[in-house]
């Protein structure tokens, strides 16, 4: 584990990614929001045998599955949903995994 206190110290800046980054409060809790849904997802594709099913599932084409399995920036938050969905999750499951941001 990397201790803080010493990386300040030396004089390295410790802060949020947010800070880092410059985003406003909205644009933090949508990124954090997408990377919900996006840890939900990879969770739930262990059921899926190959990208080529999960592709299909979801009428899609590989380059952003890929995108989504690789968790490229530009992967919309209507994909994550759409490929959370093949897996057989419900709009409560999103919901859920939405709310427990914050």
């Amino acid at each position: 584990m990397i201790n803080l206190n010493k990386l300040e110290d030396k004089g390295w800046k410790v802060g949020k990614v947010s800070d880092f980054l410059e985003l406003s409060p909205e644009q933090a809790i949508l990124l954090e929001i997408k990377l919900a849904l996006s840890r939900s997802l990879q969770e739930r594709k262990q059921a899926l045998v190959t990208q080529n099913e999960h592709t299909e599932s979801i009428h899609s084409s590989q380059l952003p599955i890929a995108k989504v399995e690789n968790e490229e920036e530009s992967v919309s938050i209507e994909l994550l949903i759409s490929a959370i969905l093949a897996t057989g999750a419900s709009p409560q499951d999103i919901a859920q995994v939405i709310a427990s941001v914050g």
